[in-house]
């Protein structure tokens, strides 16, 4: 067992930093991007097979399974950004005590979650944009998919400790693998069944059960370094604010998407009807796969930073920071050229229906233009997070979200209004406008921080002195 510690700590520290990002950034895009197929293979399978109303029945859930998400972000990103800055200090003790606290906050997140869900389903759905025509719809796909979500929570979670811990590709396969039984299972129980949206909801409920197992196996398996202790199972207050402090970032930003998106249908209610809220969820189907290549990218880049930066080598840090953004603003550029370029080839994936599709194409133009943008937004954000800046990560992820587009929402499409220009797309507008601001606050936020990159930089400690003790 030692030396399986030692050669997976080591590399971390030794390894040329290109060669280290793509070993752990090519199977952390790989399972965001087929992971992502959980409600993007629903969106095409119910948009061919049931109708637009299916469609915009699952967008309306959307909010929802965002905060879920949330939750299982909030635990599994703080857990595996804080057990990689442990592992620098080669303390295996400490990180057990953070699988076994993640795991403790992961069940009590999933019983509160499932809960309220089932108690407040109906005024959560009319919240987010449900009318009498999608309503039941969206209620039936919760009503199945729910308790399959706090396998999702306890599965992020552990995936995220799985690849803090010096197994990417086992990260990936888990993730991955959960996904493509996703595909196959809506295939037989939309298109072979005719189940409609109740399929998609079993077939994405299954798929998480059995990813959440596998990720379970590994952290009971003898070779595996960090397992599961007696001893860690002991809650510690430090560990669990140590946890959700830095995973406040990614639960606040999924959050704030779920408020968002609420707020967001509304107003497309408004200017566009339900048409409207279909094809945001369509064009959101895109913007997705994007946005997942980005944190793919930065979820490899977290554990070589948050290692490097425990171990106080500040040259590699800033290395890997780099390759990181140059990597994630070329992935930008390319995703808004092809929304761009292509936008009826890609909006056609999902529907056929015409009205759907004009107004798909014109959404898609606006929400990507500034997707370069966006992925520097998002690699500032993962990056200060990596490192245990919770407070600059929060201000980083909100800004686009809530900082600005909020009140932009409200605003933009009135000032079309008034110019004679369609109030929808001052909706979609709005969101162009704060990626360009949310770029420019992360890029101020940024300048504040250099000191992080500069030699000598001191790494506080973040428990109890009495419990520091020497390192196991």
């Amino acid at each position: 067992m030692e030396t399986e510690v030692t050669e997976r700590t080591r590399e971390l520290e030794t390894k040329g930093v290109g060669r280290l990002l793509w070993t752990y950034a090519l199977p952390a895009v790989v399972s965001q991007l087929i992971a992502s197929v959980y409600n993007i293979v629903d969106r095409i399978f119910l948009g061919q097979c049931v109708g637009a109303m299916a469609i915009a029945g699952l967008a309306i859930t959307l909010p929802l399974m965002n905060i879920i998400h949330a939750f299982g972000s909030l635990v599994g990103a703080g857990a595996g950004a804080r057990m990689s800055i442990v592992l620098g200090r080669k303390d295996i003790r400490w990180a057990e005590k953070i699988l076994g606290n993640s795991m403790l906050l992961t069940f009590i997140f999933g019983f509160i979650f499932v809960t309220g869900g089932y108690l407040f389903m109906d005024g959560i759905l009319e919240l987010f944009g449900a009318s009498s025509d999608t309503i039941s719809y969206a209620r039936e796909y919760m009503c199945i998919v729910l308790p399959g979500m706090f396998m999702t929570t306890l599965t992020f979670n552990l995936a995220n400790l799985i690849r803090s811990s010096g197994y990417p590709n086992k990260s990936m396969f888990i993730l991955a693998g959960g996904a493509v039984l996703n595909m196959l299972l809506d295939a037989l129980f939309i298109y072979g069944l005719d189940w409609g949206i109740a399929g998609a909801a079993w077939a994405t409920t299954i798929s998480m059960t059995v990813s959440a197992f596998f990720a379970v196996i590994h952290f009971v398996q003898p070779k595996s370094f960090i397992r599961f202790k007696s001893h860690a199972w002991a809650p510690k207050l430090y560990i669990f604010r140590n946890i959700l402090l830095i995973g406040m970032s990614p639960f606040l930003m999924n959050l704030a998407a779920s408020a968002v998106v609420a707020l967001l249908n509304r107003q497309l209610i408004a200017y566009g009807g339900d048409m409207a809220v279909g094809a945001y969820g369509v064009v959101n189907s895109y913007a997705s796969i994007v946005v997942l290549l980005f944190l793919g990218l930065c979820q490899g880049m977290q554990p070589i930073a948050g290692y490097n930066y425990g171990a106080g080598h500040s040259h590699r840090l800033k290395r890997v920071y780099w390759l990181t953004m140059w990597v994630c603003v070329g992935t930008g550029v390319v995703g808004a050229l092809l929304a761009v370029c292509c936008p009826r080839m890609i909006v056609r994936m999902f529907t056929a229906d015409e009205d759907l599709l004009r107004i798909g194409v014109t959404a898609l133009r606006y929400l990507m233009v500034m997707a370069p943008l966006i992925g520097f937004t998002i690699v500032n954000s993962q990056f200060f997070q990596s490192i245990d800046k919770p407070w600059i990560a929060i201000v980083t992820s909100l800004s686009r979200q809530v900082i600005f587009l909020i009140p932009m929402m409200h605003i933009v499409p009135l000032l079309f209004v008034r110019w004679g220009w369609p109030g929808l797309h001052g909706v979609w507008a709005a969101c162009t406008i704060c990626d360009v601001l949310g770029a420019l606050l992360a890029l101020a936020l940024l300048l504040t921080q250099l000191k992080v990159f500069r030699p000598g930089y001191v790494v506080p400690e973040r428990r109890p002195r009495k419990e520091a003790g020497p390192k196991s």
